[in-house]
């Protein structure tokens, strides 16, 4: 119980900071996001309107230190402000929408990722040395060097202006009224995802190949791989019961922060595809200067980052017994 509660703790605390390095980081941008809003619009505004309108907007004047424990209140009470460049919006709502298309793409991108890559990265370390490992090792992270904006434009280039297989964009066909309850709007989403979903699972199995490769590699010069290779056991139950069970642990912490950072969405391909994904969001916050989208982006990724780091930490437990005794 006292690991747990230290863990807890230790998260308690990031968060914290993070919520601090949170407020801090967009006032530091140079720039008044409400007089760059009305400057956009082309339009003359009164001094006293614009101070009318970043009251409404929460851009209260007054000691950096009152900002700071409002900024705080406002979290824990759910209210995390309204978007300058989405006005009347509320980041709330704005963040809600986009939340679940980043999180479809990318969080579906990673744990097909996850899957191939351990599956290689097994295969890999067990036949080290081979042709196999030699072509598809160095390959993976070739591929994953590239970089993403360049593997879009390919695949977009190929598959969707070429053969014209698949759309250039969006995340379903324009025009249309998305309706959850119709199975031909699911089909039309799917439809729609699966350049962006290559382009998001390539980039990254690179990654977990060489992880699982290289846990798996420690794992057979250990004496209990020699022992069940002395009993006769045959080679799929030394590779998948013994070698990649045990190997299968640090890569578990891997796998939870890269869904960690599936809430950040994958920018350039959200860009590339006009994907209505976070990464977009953020991109536009960033222009805008939108401190509230981005103040409330930045902390969404944060909790989902650390709430996977945890949820790791307790799954680690859960499978190593030494652990879980030690923690007692």
């Amino acid at each position: 119980m006292s690991f747990f509660l230290r863990r807890l703790m230790f998260y308690v605390i990031a968060l914290f900071f993070a919520a601090t390095l949170n407020f801090i980081l967009p006032r530091m941008m140079p720039g008044d996001p409400v007089t760059m809003m009305f400057a956009n619009a082309m339009a003359h505004v009164s001094p006293e309107k614009i101070e009318a309108m970043k009251k409404l907007l929460g851009f209260v004047d007054g000691p950096l230190y009152q900002q700071y424990f409002s900024y705080l209140a406002n979290i824990f009470t759910g209210n995390w402000g309204t978007s300058i460049k989405f006005y009347p919006l509320s980041v709330n709502e704005l963040l809600g929408s986009a939340m679940g298309w980043s999180l479809f793409l990318t969080g579906t991108a990673i744990i097909i990722s996850f899957c191939i890559g351990s599956t290689l990265g097994i295969f890999a370390a067990w036949r080290r040395g081979s042709n196999y490992d030699a072509f598809i090792s160095p390959g993976m992270l070739v591929i994953q060097s590239v970089p993403s904006v360049v593997i879009a434009m390919l695949v977009m280039f190929i598959f969707a202006i070429g053969l014209e297989w698949f759309p250039t964009g969006n995340a379903y066909t324009p025009g249309t009224i998305p309706d959850w309850s119709s199975w031909d709007f699911y089909k039309d989403v799917a439809y729609h995802m699966v350049l962006p979903l290559v382009c998001a699972t390539v980039t990254q199995i690179g990654g977990f190949l060489i992880n699982m490769r290289n846990n798996m590699i420690n794992l057979l010069n250990e004496d209990f791989i020699t022992m069940a290779k002395a009993k006769g056991l045959s080679e799929n139950r030394i590779v998948f019961n013994y070698a990649a069970r045990n190997a299968m642990l640090p890569s578990v912490t891997a796998l939870s922060m890269a869904l960690g950072t599936a809430i950040g969405g994958q920018l350039i391909v959200e860009m590339i595809f006009n994907y209505p994904g976070l990464g977009t969001v953020l991109l536009n916050a960033i222009h805008a200067r939108d401190y509230q989208v981005l103040q409330g982006q930045l902390l969404l990724m944060t909790l989902f980052m650390l709430f996977f780091n945890f949820m790791a930490d307790l799954l680690i437990v859960f499978l190593d017994p030494r652990l879980r005794n030690g923690s007692r």
